[in-house]
């Protein structure tokens, strides 16, 4: 598939009625959990379209390109609200979470087996390890919370939940998250789409975490998406930090409407939900009139073609979603104890002592018994007599394998 030939009407065609805007929302109990993660992912990419249009306006002095940001960047709000509301109304808070990371776990798992970029395939996997504790974290807060939880049924017997690197470990100086960025010359479009998808997808989780905080039910939720949310900061700086910083605001543009035609393609191309399916067609042939027209602007205005920034327009190998048990397992093996080391990732054991990790762990943690991350297993295991956990066999790290203690020194200290 290529979108620069998709056949498409005028673009003023491509408003949404009122009347329509608001969907039937998928029943929570039946539908599929790769439908919910899809969802969340098309959502959260929308908002990515949306504020890079708005900052690319505010930094932009030509009236037409000005006045054409403003049409698409409405369409792109009118696609936003209509996605965020298949989420059912009686979907709480922390569902959706469950869903938001099994998204994080699943797709950095599936676009880093499948990118040939060692830059991009180290920070998937690096933060791949931290979202998948993130997942048994919130999951053990639901056990707490929540009567009759089931968190595995929820990722649908396809995302194991146990610990991965502690998120206590996940606190780093903030410079020691930014990363090498890519040259766009040099790089595939498979690997600019990678650094494009799981930049938003990290920034909507991170917003989520930012704005629910303060509706938990409680003083310990409360805490819990507050420390993640910080961690979720620290995962965007690291995946923006990959994009080619040197791409002028017009060719952005025109790898966000690819990235975006690209996500819808990929979502109709395996949803099962005919409701939803149909949606994210509709939304593909949108998103392919908003490419031809940031394309057209780019050739006026900065006399570049398109291919420069998407080559021909076909599509690379699509998205697909789907259970990543023995990668994720194989990553953990390998790189449980790695930790940010400015550009590099550094095995926490070879830190020289007065590294910055170090010096911003003592910083910012006075007391680990305090730690929300820390009080959510261990008042779990108190309630319960040992953790919550979904695993299809023993942790593959030996000092994660007891259920009854929560290991706060593995990938912090030198032990």
């Amino acid at each position: 598939m290529n979108p620069i030939e998709y056949k498409t009407k005028d673009i003023d065609k491509y408003f949404i009625s009122l009347d329509s805007i608001y969907p039937k929302a998928y029943k929570k109990e039946t539908t599929l959990p790769y439908t919910k993660t899809r969802v969340i992912l098309m959502n959260g990419t929308e908002y990515e379209s949306v504020w890079f249009l708005h900052q690319f306006a505010r930094h932009c002095n030509n009236d037409e390109i000005k006045n054409m940001i403003a049409v698409v960047r409405s369409q792109e709000q009118q696609q936003q609200k209509l996605i965020a509301c298949l989420k059912p109304v009686n979907e709480s808070i922390l569902e959706t979470t469950i869903s938001y990371e099994q998204l994080a776990i699943d797709l950095t798992a599936t676009l880093a087996q499948n990118d040939n970029d060692k830059n991009n395939v180290e920070a998937l996997n690096f933060a791949l390890l931290e979202d998948f504790d993130h997942l048994y974290r919130f999951s053990n807060l639901m056990m707490i919370d929540v009567k009759n939880a089931d968190p595995k049924k929820l990722v649908g017997n396809l995302t194991e939940i146990t610990p991965g690197r502690p998120t206590i470990a996940h606190h780093r100086y903030p410079k020691d998250n930014v990363k090498r960025a890519m040259s766009a010359n040099k790089s595939d479009i498979y690997s600019k789409l990678v650094a494009n998808i799981i930049t938003a997808a990290e920034q909507q989780t991170m917003n989520y975490y930012m704005n629910i905080s303060q509706w938990y039910k409680n003083d310990l939720g409360r805490k819990l998406y507050a420390e993640i949310g910080l961690v979720e900061e620290e995962h965007v700086t690291q995946y923006e930090s990959l994009k080619d910083p040197t791409c002028t605001w017009l060719e952005m543009w025109v790898l966000h409407e690819y990235t975006e035609a690209y996500l819808y393609y990929s979502a109709y191309s395996e949803e099962k939900d005919e409701y939803i399916k149909n949606i994210w067609f509709k939304f593909f042939e949108i998103e392919c009139a908003h490419l031809k027209v940031a394309c057209e602007l780019l050739n006026k205005y900065e006399k570049t073609s398109y291919t420069k920034v998407i080559g021909s327009g076909e599509f690379p190998k699509l998205l697909t979603l789907g259970t990543n048990k023995d990668y994720v397992r194989k990553v953990l093996e390998r790189t449980i104890l790695l930790t940010g080391d400015r550009q590099k990732y550094t095995d926490i054991m070879q830190l020289k002592d007065n590294a910055d990790f170090f010096l911003y762990q003592d910083e910012i943690i006075k007391n680990e018994n305090k730690i929300p991350s820390h009080i959510v297993i261990d008042k779990a295991i108190k309630k319960f007599g040992k953790d919550y956990r979904f695993e299809d066999k023993q942790n593959p790290i030996k000092d994660l394998q007891n259920r009854k203690i929560d290991n706060t020194k593995i990938a912090r200290k030198k032990y």
